[in-house]
């Protein structure tokens, strides 16, 4: 049986370190738009196709945008926090 928690708590530690990527991957898109790369650069694609379905959740529910800011990377990142610490919660 302890042997069945740690397997649990190995695989939720996995869990928790590809949601904290994901978090960076969300931030290193936002800071992208800022600077307006080359739409044709295949690092900067492939960040938008990993991060635009969570953005159109987000935008799907509420209205994101402010004054010209967007703030669906804000929020999906706050969702993610809180469910960082409820798995957390939940394992240990």
């Amino acid at each position: 049986m302890n042997a069945l928690v740690e397997i649990v708590q190995g695989v939720g530690g996995i869990f928790i370190g590809l949601v904290n990527i994901y978090i960076w991957v969300i931030i290193i898109t936002a800071l992208l738009s800022f600077v307006n790369p080359d739409p044709y650069n295949p690092i900067v694609q492939f960040l938008y196709r990993i991060t635009n379905p969570a953005y159109a959740f987000v935008r799907k529910f509420m209205r994101t945008d402010l004054n010209g800011l967007d703030f669906a990377p804000l929020i999906i990142i706050v969702a993610l926090q809180v469910v960082i610490v409820v798995i957390k919660s939940i394992l240990y």
